[in-house]
């Protein structure tokens, strides 16, 4: 029988093995992870597991006795450091080599690092893990300061909880904006003022050039003073195994509609995976999402379990910060113009991206009908009217079906 190794006990992998057994798989299935946990969910870690409202068991993607129950054997703590494309083989760092027939690599990203004086000191947070989480929680709390040196969306969720812990909080962004890679300017100002009310100092346009005790330093001179130091930066794929395996690598590794890699035994999902994005006329991009994991999750299952491949979905994200739920649906890659549909001012409206007359992507503060209807006509690819579409006056359902 088909023997299925997956490296990466996170989201996707975790999933995977799920659904390879609910696509009806009967042979091995080995689930291999570096952290001692089972597979559990990481959105909460900046949120809701920093403000201590959830516990390991709430995080968990499945109870841990699932993976028994479903024969599936769960490794933890064990690290893959070598893939033998050639004699289907997998080598783990206690020496342990397991063949395999079907191997998925859902190995996710690793937070970059910054190549700066006082980079390497101890004491720096990052965000990726829940002993990650537990380190940052453990330094919040009143009469503590955060800095955070990265203005996406893992920092500003951080910076949300640290102020719900009573904890004072700092945003430093080197760029002229926040989430200036990933937003549109009218959702970096909303984020920026509303963080802001909230009591967070935000400071964009500062680079910062060395990591000290005690704080932050900044390129005029500047020390930002802090209690702890989180550095989220963005991240980069864990793709080291699928080089030794030999594999097309971009941006990550390189897979096609089904997640599978250049060699035919092998899959790739997740953090890790460089994918076709149908909506988006098939370019390829890395996505860091759980929606994005489990569509792959499904493609991988499908593929070797020979059953139809899902159907392409539109990527979507969401963020929770303060008591504002933010909601992207698509990519505004080839967008040439933008719609504004409700108030900032109210924290409730969306900004639709539009190639042509076609929306790309919708981003929606406390608008749950603007993301969903925007992300149904991405799906579709059908035209809109871009006046209806800004008048809030016309109900969405109405505007996407016309």
């Amino acid at each position: 029988m088909t023997k299925v190794v997956i490296i990466g006990a996170g989201h996707a992998g975790g999933t995977a093995a799920a659904l390879l057994r609910q696509y009806g798989h009967e042979g091995p299935i080995l689930l291999a992870g570096e952290e001692p946990a089972p597979p559990y969910q990481r959105p909460p870690l900046s949120k809701a597991w920093l403000k201590g409202e959830a516990d390991l068991e709430a995080l968990l993607l499945r109870p841990e006795g699932f993976y028994a129950e479903h024969d599936i054997e769960l490794r933890k703590g064990v690290t893959a450091t070598a893939v033998d494309a050639a004699g289907k083989t997998v080598t783990f760092a206690d020496g342990t080599v397991e063949p395999y027939d079907a191997l998925i690599l859902a190995t996710g990203s690793t937070a970059r690092k910054l190549a700066l004086p006082g980079a390497d000191r101890p004491d720096l947070l990052e965000l990726r893990t829940l002993a990650d989480a537990e380190r940052l929680k453990a330094a919040l709390g009143p009469g503590r300061r955060l800095a955070v040196v990265g203005g996406g969306y893992v920092g500003l969720e951080a910076a949300a909880s640290a102020r719900a812990l009573g904890a004072g909080a700092v945003i430093i962004e080197r760029m002229d904006r926040v989430l200036a890679r990933v937003a549109s300017p009218t959702l970096s100002d909303f984020f920026t003022g509303y963080h802001r009310a909230h009591g967070v100092e935000v400071l964009t346009s500062a680079e910062v050039t060395a990591f000290e005790e005690g704080g932050v330093r900044l390129a005029d001179g500047q020390l930002i003073e802090a209690d702890a130091i989180l550095v989220g930066v963005g991240a980069q794929a864990c793709d080291q195994l699928a080089a030794s395996a030999g594999l097309a690598l971009g941006n990550g590794v390189v897979v096609d509609e089904t997640a599978r890699t250049s060699d035919p035994a092998i899959w790739a999902i997740g953090d890790v995976a460089f994918r076709p994005v149908p909506v988006h006329g098939g370019a390829r991009h890395r996505l860091e999402s759980v929606p994005n994991a489990l569509e792959q999750a499904k493609q991988a299952a499908a593929a070797i379990t020979g059953r139809t491949p899902p159907t392409p979905e539109a990527p979507w994200f969401w963020s929770d910060q303060y008591d504002v739920k933010l909601q992207i649906a698509g990519l505004p890659t080839d967008a040439d113009r933008q719609v504004l549909r409700g108030d900032p001012a109210a924290a409730a409206f969306a900004v639709f991206h539009l190639a042509g007359d076609r929306i790309v992507c919708v981003e929606a503060v406390n608008a749950a009908a603007e993301f969903m209807g925007g992300r149904q006509m991405i799906g579709r690819g059908t035209a809109v009217d871009a006046e209806r579409l800004a008048d809030p006056n016309v109900s969405m359902k109405a505007v996407a079906a016309d």
